[in-house]
C-alpha cells in the first residue's frame, strides 16, 4: 500500500502559494458554519517523525479562530494516565459541538510507536485496533466529522530531515532518539503502519495517505481533504431529516424475555438476619479493598432500579469502606456543557482510577430508560446505544475493570408504597418529586424499556445482577455478596 505512493509528486511555490491561501479561506469560513451548525470536527494527523506535521498545524492555527479550534499534542502517558483505559485521555479532548479538534498524534500512537518499542503486547493488537473502530464510530455516528492523515516518507527523505533538524541548533531539540529509531527500523515500523492502516480505515473514518516528501504537496493534500470532509458532513447535517419515531412500546414481543418478571420478590431478611450479615459482608469487602489498592484493580459498580427501590440505601451501606479508595458519582440530568457532547463523555471522565471503587448512582442507561421513554434521544440514537454501551463496557472489562451491574426491582404495590411513606415523613419529602408520580404513569413503558436493555447489553463479562428489593435488608446484603464476589473473582484471576 505504502510503497505505491508517488513520493515524487511535488508542487511548485507560485502554484502552493495561490492554493494554500484559497484553502485557508475555505477552512475559515468552514469553521465558522460548523459553529452555527454546531458541527464538530476531529483531525489525526499521523505519519513519520519530521513528516511536517508541526509545519502544517502551524499553518492551521494561523488561520482559524483559536475560540472554535483546539490542538492537542499527545505526549507520552502521565502516571494518572496509565490508571485509566488508553482511550480515557482522548476522550477528555473531544470537542463540544461546533468546534474543531487536531490531534498531532492521537490513539494510534498505542499501536505504532508504543508497539515498535514494546509497551503493547503483540496479542492486544487486535483487541486495541477494535476498540479505535469503535471509538471512531461512535463520534461518526453522534455527528463529528473525521478526517484521518498518514503522511508518508521515504527513508531517505526521512534520514536526510532528521539529520538535518539535528544539526539545526533552533530545531535540535525537536528530534528524539525514538525518532532514529524509526529510521534504523524503517521496514518493520511500515509493516506496523501498514496494518494499523488496513485495520482501522473504516467507512465511518477511512485514512487519507498523503506523499510527504514535498512538504508543499503534503499541505495542500490534507488542507484539501479537510476542507472536502467537513463541507461534506455540513451538507449531510443540513440535509438530515428524522425518521418517523414508533410508538412508545408497553408490551414486550412475545420472543423477548421478561427477566424481570422472574424475579422472586419475596426474598426478605429478618432484622437479626439482616444485621449479623450485612456485618459479615462489609467486614469482608474492607478486606478486599486492601487488595484491590495493593494489585490496583479498577473497580465500578453501577446503580440503576426502579424509583424508590432502595439505591441510596444500597449504597450507604455498600460504602462502610475507607473513604479514600472509593468515590459515588450521582448522575442528573446533563448539563449544558455534557449535552454539548457525546452522552458517554461525561462518564468517561468520572470512571475510577486502578486500586479504587467507583459507584454511579445512576449510568449511561438513562439513554436506553429515561431518554428513550420521555423522547430526549430519537429512535436511532437510542437503538444504537446499545452497542455503544456494550463497545465501552468492554473496553473497561479488557482494561481490568471489574464492572458490576444492579439493576434493583421492586413491584408497583411497594413502589406506592414506599412513595406514600415519603409523602407523610418531614425528613423523607425532598426525596418524592412530580417526576417520581409521573415515571410511576409510565410504568409499562420503562418495564419495556428495561427488559430490552438487559436482554441486549448483558454479557459475559459486564453482566447485569437484578436484586429482589421489596425487602431493603434483603437487596442491601445481596449487593454487598454481589460486589464482594466479583472482586475476589477477579483477584483470583490477578
Amino acid at each position: 500500500m505504502l510503497d505505491n505512493l508517488d513520493l515524487n509528486l511535488s508542487l511548485d511555490k507560485e502554484t502552493y502559494s495561490e492554493e494554500i491561501e484559497a484553502l485557508m479561506r475555505q477552512l475559515r469560513s468552514l469553521q465558522q458554519n460548523c459553529w452555527e451548525k454546531k458541527l464538530s470536527a476531529i483531525v489525526v494527523l499521523e505519519g513519520w517523525a519530521v513528516a511536517g506535521k508541526g509545519a502544517l498545524v502551524k499553518k492551521v492555527v494561523g488561520y482559524m479562530d483559536p475560540r472554535g479550534f483546539a490542538v492537542h499534542p499527545i505526549w507520552p502517558l502521565t502516571p494518572q494516565e496509565q490508571k485509566y483505559p488508553f482511550l480515557w485521555r482522548f476522550w477528555q479532548k473531544l470537542p463540544r459541538y461546533g468546534s474543531i479538534s487536531l490531534f498531532y498524534h492521537s490513539w494510534y500512537t498505542h499501536v505504532l510507536e508504543d508497539r515498535l518499542f514494546d509497551r503493547v503486547k503483540r496479542s492486544e493488537i487486535p483487541t486495541i485496533m477494535r476498540h479505535i473502530n469503535s471509538f471512531e464510530r461512535q463520534m461518526a455516528d453522534d455527528g463529528v466529522a473525521i478526517t484521518k492523515f498518514w503522511i508518508h516518507l521515504s527513508k531517505k527523505e526521512l534520514k536526510r530531515r532528521l539529520k538535518k533538524y539535528a544539526e539545526d541548533p533552533r530545531d535540535a531539540w525537536r528530534v528524539r532518539s525514538e525518532d532514529w529509531q524509526q529510521v534504523k527500523n524503517y521496514e518493520k515500523y511500515t509493516a506496523f503502519a501498514e496494518e494499523m492502516l488496513i485495520q482501522t480505515s473504516t467507512g465511518p473514518a477511512p485514512w487519507t495517505l498523503v506523499e510527504g516528501d514535498s512538504q508543499r504537496w503534503a499541505r495542500v493534500k490534507v488542507l484539501t481533504t479537510i476542507a472536502s470532509t467537513i463541507r461534506e458532513a455540513l451538507d449531510k447535517h443540513q440535509g438530515f431529516v428524522p425518521g418517523p419515531t414508533l410508538p412508545a412500546q408497553e408490551k414486550l414481543e412475545p420472543t423477548e424475555p421478561d427477566f424481570l418478571a422472574r424475579v422472586d420478590l419475596n426474598e426478605s431478611l429478618s432484622s437479626e438476619e439482616y444485621k449479623k450479615q450485612l456485618k459479615e459482608e462489609q467486614v469482608g469487602l474492607r478486606q478486599l479493598q486492601r487488595s484491590i489498592f495493593q494489585h490496583q484493580v479498577p473497580v465500578l459498580c453501577l446503580f440503576e432500579g426502579w424509583d424508590a427501590a432502595g439505591k441510596g440505601g444500597a449504597i450507604k451501606r455498600l460504602t462502610n469502606l475507607d473513604p479514600r479508595s472509593y468515590e459515588v458519582t450521582a448522575f442528573a440530568a446533563p448539563t449544558d456543557a455534557e449535552k454539548a457532547h457525546h452522552y458517554l463523555w461525561r462518564f468517561w471522565r468520572n470512571l475510577p482510577t486502578a486500586g479504587k471503587i467507583g459507584i454511579f448512582d445512576r449510568t449511561w442507561y438513562g439513554r436506553v430508560f429515561v431518554e428513550r421513554v420521555e423522547g430526549f434521544a430519537t429512535e436511532a440514537q437510542w437503538r444504537r446505544a446499545y452497542r455503544e454501551i456494550n463497545e465501552f463496557e468492554a473496553q473497561l472489562t479488557d482494561a481490568g475493570y471489574v464492572l458490576v451491574k444492579f439493576w434493583l426491582h421492586i413491584s408497583p404495590a411497594k413502589q406506592l408504597e414506599r412513595f406514600t411513606a415519603r409523602k407523610h415523613d418531614p425528613f423523607k419529602q425532598y426525596k418524592l418529586t412530580e417526576e417520581d408520580w409521573r415515571n410511576r404513569e409510565k410504568w409499562s413503558l420503562y418495564d419495556v424499556a428495561v427488559n430490552q436493555a438487559i436482554g441486549r447489553t448483558n454479557t459475559p463479562t459486564a453482566p447485569w445482577t437484578i436484586i429482589p428489593a421489596n425487602n431493603k435488608y434483603y437487596a442491601r446484603v445481596k449487593v454487598i455478596q454481589t460486589v464482594s464476589e466479583a472482586v475476589a473473582a477477579k483477584l483470583k484471576r490477578h
